[in-house]
């Protein structure tokens, strides 16, 4: 599996005001269009205001103009309560690296059904999963949950019980889960964060205590130099740090070389430890997620969505100095629906039958396909954009000169996401809805079909934006 970051084009004037055409015109033309082709999907949202919380189950999942009520999935498809098809690029958030009702998958779960769904103690499947996660990651030692909030409230938990201290580090602009610790400044507004080197502390939602926030300290993707200040400012009170190996909560950001490597030798130097989010990463970056990727195993990694093949469940894996604290019941990991062998079963099947070298092999020859008709009419209609991509996961970045932070990040125009979302969701293609560039995933079922229907609305959308 190969990383890929598109050449940017570059033009002598910015996103934020390329645009010779009228956009909010453009965009509301387009919510017209997606409004008119999904009536059920009106009268769904309608009603499920009466009894669900905001009308949705998530509150990602309200999106301009309406929410989109799905039916159901068949192979790289997805269908809305109103029968229109799209081509799944959305993929649950990277959670469907399987695609839909795949065969294996579908084999593995039907077959745990018929033997029991739940038993809260260890099943065969647990040590199958756990052996092949080992074995891909690097990681000796392995721990299960039920989401990536779980996976990463662990992950923190066990750095300060190890160390015996509070404070923590957390990358600007990253998400790794809702819980009290990590929602501290996921998505700060321009005018919360404070100076470059100095980032504030800002909690992400109301219910998030300052004590909390307090105890957990903000730096740039990128920034090792603001890490060792850190250390240096709070000698013996950093129990670790959290981060996303490639950042993925601002479109892809990818870490600049010598900066993962620096981080753990940094970290341990001062007796504290490394642990890398890999919720949005494992498996869709290659085999062995970002960590296989860039080289560098972290002391602790955290894994969600994609392992599962579209059932709910997570992992924990660590060193053996850091898994010697749980097995000697220094720290008490424990869940109800850890290890739960419907989740095993998923599991061991995306593990064993699913991901496999050809699938890799199929995903990246899509990933070039998709790069280069991309890059093809950015460079035809001139659009301030570039492509970054690695592994499944790629996105469009509305801005011509790359990404390294969070900050600049915050430069982009999220106008021509929303257009460019609404451009490919009428076409038949399903983009997450949510960010200035989240991320697509491809499937094991994808074919060049699909992405040729994804390029194609990219090239109507480029034409309308640039007029």
């Amino acid at each position: 599996m190969t990383t890929q970051q598109a050449r940017p084009i570059r033009l002598p004037e910015s996103p934020r005001t390329q645009a010779p055409v009228n956009l909010p015109q453009i965009i509301a033309r387009q919510e017209e269009i997606f409004t008119a082709r999904q009536p059920e999907s009106r009268r769904m949202a309608s009603r499920a205001g009466h009894a669900l919380a905001g009308g949705v189950t998530s509150s990602w999942q309200i999106t301009r103009p309406q929410p989109v009520w799905l039916s159901h999935g068949e192979g790289s498809k997805i269908y809305d309560v109103d029968g229109n098809e799209y081509v799944d690029l959305h993929g649950g958030y990277g959670a469907a690296l399987a695609g839909h009702g795949h065969p294996a998958i579908v084999e593995a779960v039907r077959g745990q059904t018929a033997l029991g769904t739940h038993f809260a103690q260890p099943t065969r499947g647990a040590i199958l999963v756990a052996e092949q996660l080992s074995s891909r990651f690097g990681l000796p030692q392995w721990r299960f949950a039920n989401s990536g909030t779980e996976a990463t409230m662990d992950a923190v938990h066990l750095m300060r019980a190890i160390t015996g201290r509070d404070l923590i580090i957390k990358v600007e602009g990253g998400y790794h889960g809702h819980h009290d610790s990590v929602q501290v400044s996921v998505a700060p507004e321009a005018d919360e964060v404070g100076p470059a080197d100095r980032p504030n502390q800002v909690p992400s939602s109301t219910g998030i205590p300052r004590a909390i926030t307090d105890l957990t300290l903000i730096v740039g993707f990128n920034d090792l130099d603001g890490v060792a200040r850190l250390l240096a400012e709070h000698p013996g009170q950093i129990a670790g740090m959290i981060i996303e190996p490639i950042m993925m909560n601002a479109g892809i950001i990818l870490p600049e070389p010598g900066y993962l490597a620096g981080l753990k030798e940094l970290l341990n130097s001062h007796g504290a430890y490394l642990t890398f989010d890999e919720v949005k990463t494992g498996l869709t970056a290659g085999p062995g997620g970002a960590t296989g990727v860039t080289g560098v195993v972290p002391d602790i990694m955290s894994l969600a969505k994609a392992i599962g093949g579209g059932i709910a469940v997570a992992a924990i894996g660590g060193s053996a100095e850091v898994m010697a604290h749980v097995n000697d019941g220094e720290y008490e990991m424990v869940g109800t629906f850890n290890g739960n062998p419907l989740a095993m079963a998923a599991c061991r099947a995306m593990l064993c039958e699913v991901v496999t070298p050809e699938a890799y092999q199929r995903i990246e020859a899509l990933r070039q396909r998709a790069v280069a008709g991309l890059e093809r009419e950015i460079a035809r209609t001139g659009l301030g954009a570039h492509v970054v991509s690695i592994g499944a996961k790629g996105c469009v970045v509305f801005r011509d000169s790359p990404v390294r932070d969070f900050r600049g990040y915050l430069e982009i125009d999220d106008s021509y996401s929303q257009a460019h979302w609404l451009f490919q969701h009428n076409g038949g293609v399903f983009l997450p809805p949510w960010g200035k560039s989240e991320q697509w995933l491809i499937s094991v079922q994808h074919d060049e079909a699909d992405i040729d229907r994804f390029v194609g609305n990219f090239a109507t959308f480029a034409t309308a934006v640039r007029g």
